[in-house]
C-alpha cells in the first residue's frame, strides 16, 4: 500500500510530529460522519425551510413544501416578523430571559463544582465524574416528570416545608418563572460542568504555583491565572447548554402553564397541535428564525475559539 508522509499543522518537519497514513485514509474515515450529517441534519433542515417557504395544499389543507428555491414564498417568515397577533414577540423575550437566567445560574453553580473536581485526584475524582454522568442514564423527560411529582401541592417539597413550619406551602406549578428557570438549570447543568471540568483539568498547575511563589494571594492567582485560562471552557459550556435551552419545550410545558411558554412550546403548538397548513408553515418559519438566532451565538463561539487558538500558537 502506498504511503504518504505529511507535515503537521505547525509546518515543522520533526520526526516526532510527522505521521504516516495511507492515501485517502482521513477522507475515508470522515465519510460516515459526513453522510450522517447530510442525511440526518441537512436534508431535514432543508425540508423545514421548504415547509416554511411553501404554501398550503388546496385539497387536504396541510402544509405543502416547496422544494424549488425559485418558488419560495416569504409569507410565513413575514408573519413571524410582523407578529400580527402579538404572540411571537412576548414568547421570544420570555425565552431569552429564561435562557439567560438559567445560563447565569449554571455558571455560578457549576463553576465551583468543576473547579473542585479538577483539583481532586484518584478515586474521589472518579466518583465525582460518575455522579456527573449518572443523570444522562435517565431520560430528560423522565427527570422533569419526577420534579412535577415533587413540586405538586401535596408533593414532597411542600411536605418538607410544612414540617419545618418556617414557610407556607407554595404552588410551585402555578406558572412561576423561577420554577421553569430552575428546571432548566437542573436539566442542563451537567452539560456545563463536564466541558468546564475538562478545561480546568488541562490547566498547568505549575502556573498557579508560580503565581503564588511570586507573591500573589490564592484569590489573585485564581483571578489572574485560572479564570482567564478557563475562559474557553466556560464559553464551550455556555454554548452547549444555551443552544438546546432555546429549543426546549418540555420544561416550560411541564413545570409551568401557558403563560410560561417558550419559543419551543410555540413551535410544538403550531407544528403538532394545529392541523391547518398555514400554522404548520408558520411553525417551520419559527424554527428557521430561532436557528438564525442560535447561529449567531455559534458563530461568536467559533470566532472566539479560532482567535484563542491563534493567540496560543503565537
Amino acid at each position: 500500500m502506498r504511503l504518504r508522509r505529511t507535515r503537521s499543522s505547525t509546518g515543522t518537519g520533526d520526526g516526532g510530529i510527522e505521521r504516516l497514513y495511507p492515501r485517502g485514509f482521513w477522507s475515508t474515515m470522515a465519510l460516515p460522519g459526513v453522510v450522517w450529517i447530510v442525511a440526518l441534519f441537512l436534508v431535514p433542515f432543508y425540508a423545514i425551510v421548504a415547509t416554511g417557504a411553501g404554501g398550503v395544499d388546496p385539497i387536504f389543507g396541510t402544509a405543502r413544501p416547496e422544494w424549488n428555491p425559485i418558488f419560495w414564498q416569504p409569507d410565513n417568515f413575514l408573519w413571524v416578523l410582523r407578529d400580527p397577533n402579538g404572540i411571537v414577540t412576548p414568547v421570544f423575550i420570555r425565552t431569552i430571559w429564561y435562557v439567560v437566567a438559567a445560563v447565569l445560574a449554571c455558571v455560578l453553580a457549576g463553576y465551583p463544582v468543576a473547579y473542585y473536581m479538577s483539583r481532586l485526584t484518584g478515586r474521589r475524582r472518579n466518583i465525582f465524574l460518575i455522579l456527573m454522568v449518572l443523570p444522562f442514564w435517565v431520560s430528560y423527560l423522565m427527570r422533569i416528570l419526577a420534579w412535577v411529582n415533587l413540586l405538586q401541592n401535596d408533593g414532597l417539597v411542600n411536605r418538607l416545608i410544612s414540617m419545618t413550619g418556617l414557610l407556607q406551602p407554595q404552588e410551585w406549578l402555578s406558572g412561576r418563572s423561577s420554577t421553569v428557570v430552575l428546571g432548566l438549570v437542573y436539566g442542563y447543568i451537567p452539560f456545563f460542568i463536564l466541558p468546564l471540568y475538562a478545561a480546568l483539568e488541562r490547566i498547568d498547575k505549575d502556573l498557579v504555583k508560580s503565581a503564588l511563589d511570586l507573591g500573589a494571594s490564592p484569590a489573585d492567582a485564581f483571578r489572574r491565572v485560572t479564570l482567564p485560562l478557563s475562559k474557553q471552557g466556560i464559553l464551550a459550556g455556555v454554548v452547549i447548554i444555551m443552544l438546546p435551552m432555546f429549543g426546549d419545550f418540555f420544561t416550560a410545558d411541564l413545570l409551568g402553564t401557558s403563560k410560561n411558554a417558550m419559543i419551543g412550546s410555540l413551535v410544538n403548538l403550531y407544528v403538532t397541535t394545529f392541523t391547518q397548513g398555514a400554522s404548520q408553515g408558520r411553525g417551520a418559519a419559527l424554527v428557521i428564525v430561532l436557528s438564525l438566532v442560535v447561529s449567531v451565538l455559534t458563530l461568536y463561539y467559533l470566532i472566539n475559539t479560532a482567535r484563542a487558538s491563534r493567540e496560543a500558537r503565537a
